[in-house]
């Protein structure tokens, strides 16, 4: 086994030779049997642990397996560890330190291994939040028999695991846009009034519910909505606000995660349904991603999620940023928990451009804070641009946790990932109302 750090075997018991060197000069200045005696006895196992912490560290290793090398918060990771002894001496104790990084994953173990043998473990866990971590490296500590010799050996073998943020079940929301029939706030004279229905499809999460087509519900027992026929799927543009000076919360329970939660099952549930989504955001760094529709566009999404941090660019100057690329008809989604400042003028002279903007406010009582909500709600509503009221209570649904409170069955795919069996409930949104 290759290492960075050399192995190390360290003395314990630092008075034994001196102890040892002490009785061989007493014994030379008188020959007295108990001398002796003392010398053979401890200068035998002084040789004896040297000799059997030499050969450990000659022939110790550990080797260690991952299933996967991402996974999203909530899914299980495993990993598969083998100690091998390749020493005709057996160590009788052996511990097992991880040096990984992943928050509430915890892979320290005390195993033995016999001699010319190796032994082999399991450990789980679950990936609790987003973000980039490193899974090793690990150091194997051990001991004679005695305990007079400590022996470390260090394994340099490491893997970055990349853990993206959680895409959850959207109840029907209300995109405003002029793109798939059936979305976004009435218009005169719209084209949707004028398609057909091309052919059906099966209901997913997020579908409006009058899409639904009933007789072919009714006749195969289970929900099924029209594909129309010539009605433009608009882009999507979505805005999160990272603003720090806004964020309102702490950890898993702050706007910050809820945004970034909510962005991510946006994005998916944009591209399920015929968009191309794109993605911009400045918090520590700028994150921006055009539309485009695609497994790779979205886990680029994913990617950009799991790593972004807040920062200090302020949502209007996002939104003034955005302005040269957004086209007309484009529907824009801001997903922000700030319920005042320049952001809402911004908007406005994003929408006289031809943009058709949603927007998600994030209920500042339910994280904890404050804010005017229900005046910004009603000048949205004089306006004509469509908000939704996000509370707290996303991060509490079992889909949002699904590793800790949602109890799920997993399996594993051919590809090596992690999925549940149990799928997740969908459940409506809920509004505090003040």
């Amino acid at each position: 086994m290759s290492a960075d750090i050399p192995p190390k075997m360290r003395l314990n018991l630092r008075i034994l030779p001196i102890l040892c060197g002490l009785l061989a000069v007493l014994y030379l200045l008188d020959p007295y049997r108990g001398w002796s005696v003392l010398l053979i006895v401890l200068g035998g196992v002084w040789l004896i642990s040297r000799y059997w912490a030499k050969k450990l560290v000659e022939g110790l290793s550990i080797r260690r397996e991952m299933r996967f090398g991402w996974a999203q918060v909530g899914d299980r990771l495993e990993e598969r560890f083998t100690l091998i002894n390749a020493a005709r001496l057996p160590a009788l104790w052996v511990e097992v330190i991880d040096s990984t990084n992943l928050p509430g994953y915890q892979a320290n173990q005390v195993r033995s291994v016999s001699a010319l043998a190796e032994t082999r473990w399991q450990t789980a866990g679950v990936c609790t939040h987003r973000g980039l971590y490193t899974l090793g490296p690990t150091a194997i500590r051990t001991s004679d028999p005695f305990g007079i010799y400590t022996v470390t050996i260090h394994d340099s073998a490491s893997a970055t695991l990349m853990v993206m943020p959680p895409v959850v079940p959207l109840p029907p929301i209300e995109v405003a846009a002029g793109g798939r029939a059936g979305e976004g706030s009435p218009r005169v004279n719209a084209p949707e009034r004028t398609v057909s229905t091309a052919s059906v499809r099966e209901y997913l999460p997020g579908d409006s519910l009058h899409w639904i087509h009933w007789p072919t519900s009714v006749r195969r027992q289970e929900l099924f909505v029209r594909v129309f026929e010539g009605s433009p799927a608009s882009d999507w543009w979505i805005i999160l606000d990272l603003d720090k000076n806004v964020q309102i919360g702490n950890a898993e329970d702050s706007t910050q995660e809820h945004g970034i939660i909510l962005t991510a099952s946006l994005a998916d549930l944009g591209m399920r349904t015929g968009h191309s989504v794109g993605l911009l955001t400045h918090g520590s760094e700028l994150v921006w991603l055009p539309p485009r529709m695609s497994d790779e566009h979205n886990w680029e999404i994913l990617r950009s999620l799991a790593l972004i941090e807040p920062g200090e660019q302020p949502l209007a100057e996002v939104l003034e940023m955005a302005r040269p690329t957004l086209g007309q008809n484009t529907s824009l989604i801001v997903i922000t928990p700030s319920t005042d400042g320049p952001w809402i003028s911004a908007l406005l002279g994003l929408q006289r451009q031809g943009i058709i903007p949603t927007v998600m406010l994030f209920d500042p009582e339910t994280f904890g804070g404050t804010g005017n909500l229900p005046a910004l709600k009603d000048y949205l509503a004089e306006l004509g641009i469509t908000h939704e009221v996000i509370s707290r209570q996303l991060l509490e649904r079992r889909e949002a946790h699904p590793g800790q409170s949602g109890h799920w069955e997993w399996r594993v795919t051919p590809m090596g990932r992690a999925l549940p069996n149990l799928q997740p409930e969908e459940l409506s949104w809920r509004e505090l109302h003040p």
